[in-house]
């Protein structure tokens, strides 16, 4: 991996036209360590970029990392949406199952429901399948990942490149946001070495499937257990306290060009747009 600033080919970096704070703090780094980088307006990509040579780095929404990936010919890569159910029950401590919302709504004891793929409705803890929006508010054949309740107090963002950690930062604990006042995202005592040594197992262990690059969220219970809780795209992934260099390396790995697709990238080719 190159140190910052020590780069001989540095991707050209593509951010969305707003600023947020994460945006803000991957334009920084960029300028710090002299790789190009541009705000797309109305997620557009002008000319001169699409001719362009660099590897290209997209950071933004999903729909405008698909938006612009689709004008530039690249593919973006992401953990399938059924990802959990893949996941070993040592990992998980919980039972998820995959079906769609309609399945969802015929059962009739209390789960942890959210969409699959999306931000379609609320996911939370629902008493009973006639909890979950109705056929007239969302399509019923949307698909949803359905789990058992856990009570996670610590949950911590991984960024993962070839199944390395690359940089982690605690976002919630205790039922809030785990920003300091300082707007720093410390780890407590011991928080840090319990959820580094957890993502490291898994990590660790090939009956896990994990594309090239993503981020994997782990969370520790009231009861002390780690599982894991979700695994996303690094191009769109909230940073937290994570080393904006790094995760910029993470996405490197998980944009790439449509002629340059092999086998082991096929299964993480995002769905959302033909490949």
């Amino acid at each position: 991996m190159s140190e910052p600033g020590k780069d001989d080919h540095p991707p050209t970096v593509l951010l969305g036209p707003r600023a947020t704070d994460d945006s803000v703090a991957i334009w920084r780094v960029c300028v710090a360590i002299h790789w190009p980088v541009h705000r797309i307006q109305a997620w557009r990509v002008p000319e001169e970029l699409r001719s362009c040579q660099n590897n290209i780095i997209i950071y933004g929404e999903p729909l405008f990392a698909e938006a612009v990936a689709d004008q530039l010919n690249l593919v973006l890569l992401e953990p399938s949406i059924d990802w959990l159910t893949s996941v070993p029950y040592k990992y998980l401590s919980r039972q998820i199952e995959f079906m769609t919302l309609g399945s969802a709504r015929l059962l009739d004891s209390p789960a942890f429901v959210k969409p699959a793929d999306g931000k379609i409705f609320d996911p939370k803890v629902y008493a009973t399948g006639q909890d979950l929006p109705s056929e007239a508010q969302v399509d019923q054949d949307i698909p949803v990942l359905r789990s058992g309740i856990m009570d996670f107090r610590l949950e911590v963002r991984c960024f993962v490149l070839d199944r390395k950690l690359l940089t982690m930062s605690p976002y919630w604990r205790e039922g809030e946001i785990a920003r300091s006042a300082d707007d720093q995202w410390p780890f407590l005592p011991h928080e840090e070495t319990g959820a580094r040594d957890f993502a490291e197992t898994i990590l660790s262990d090939t009956t896990v499937p994990l594309p090239p690059a993503c981020t994997l969220d782990v969370g520790k219970t009231s009861d002390g257990i780690w599982a894991v809780i979700e695994s996303n795209p690094c191009w769109g992934a909230g940073l937290y306290g994570c080393d904006p260099y790094q995760v910029l390396q993470t996405i490197r790995s998980a944009i790439i060009r449509r002629s340059e697709i092999t086998a082991s990238h096929r299964p993480w080719i995002s769905k959302r747009r033909s490949a």
